[in-house]
């Protein structure tokens, strides 16, 4: 098995498939051009292959995994011929069919308190589906961030009650109210993680949070020769940013 060393870089195919439509892995002609030198599938070839056999049998993992590639097969209209010609579902639609198609019957939705009402009308879209909701916002406790060891610095308005998040709170209810599925819904960078570590039940993301793009992040990636190409010459945070962020000598 190669060291952790050893460079693996899947991005280097984007040249090769903007030239052929094609890469190793996948293809729009049908011809597949050779493996690079750094390509995942040659270097761990033994990771590739053993991870396969997870796919079949009765396990979750394989039961989501069989859900997961009908859900992606339906989620295009297609041509008399069968194949794919455009795209039919969008991501709101497409967690409904795969949750159905996996028999679940109670969701969690784990919230950013900036998006109740977005919150809200998912979960009309989700009950008029047939499902049963367990709904959890961030604030879950209503913990202000300076009893947690915070300056003011940390809240976006200093000097008023600001609750911390507290997304483990949110996965242990869940886990509590025994969710077939979990929803995040705009939370924050690490929060997400932090619910993620501690739900029970498997986790999807609906809406990841972008204060400026519309919560639609890959606005940036697709801006890059144009408002955001700062982000490859700038620095998103340095010294100066992080002056008042320090937790007090309780918590540093």
């Amino acid at each position: 098995m190669p060291s952790e060393k050893v460079a693996i870089n899947c991005d280097n195919c984007s040249s090769m498939w903007k030239v052929n439509d094609a890469t190793n892995c996948w293809s729009l002609t049908g011809k597949q051009v050779p493996q690079p030198p750094d390509c995942p599938a040659k270097v761990y070839s033994e990771i590739i292959d053993k991870s396969f056999a997870e796919y079949s049998g009765d396990s979750q993992v394989a039961q989501i995994s069989r859900a997961a590639t009908k859900t992606e097969g339906l989620c295009y209209y297609r041509d008399e011929n069968g194949k794919a010609k455009a795209p039919r579902w969008t991501r709101v639609e497409s967690t409904i069919a795969f949750a159905k198609i996996m028999g679940y019957k109670k969701i969690g939705i784990a919230s950013c308190i900036s998006l109740l009402m977005e919150t809200k009308q998912l979960s009309l879209i989700l009950e008029k589906q047939g499902f049963e909701l367990s709904i959890v916002t961030c604030k879950a406790g209503s913990i202000d961030k300076s009893k947690m060891g915070f300056g003011e610095f940390c809240k976006i308005n200093p000097g008023t009650h600001e609750p911390i998040c507290n997304p483990i709170a949110q996965a242990k209810i869940f886990n509590k109210q025994k969710t077939d599925m979990n929803i995040i819904l705009g939370l924050c960078v690490g929060h997400d993680m932090l619910f993620s570590m501690h739900s029970k039940a498997p986790v999807t993301t609906l809406v990841v949070k972008d204060r400026v793009t519309g919560h639609n992040p890959i606005a940036v990636l697709h801006g890059q020769n144009y408002h955001y190409k700062r982000l490859q010459n700038e620095p998103v945070l340095d010294d100066k940013d992080l002056i008042g962020l320090e937790s007090t000598a309780d918590h540093s």
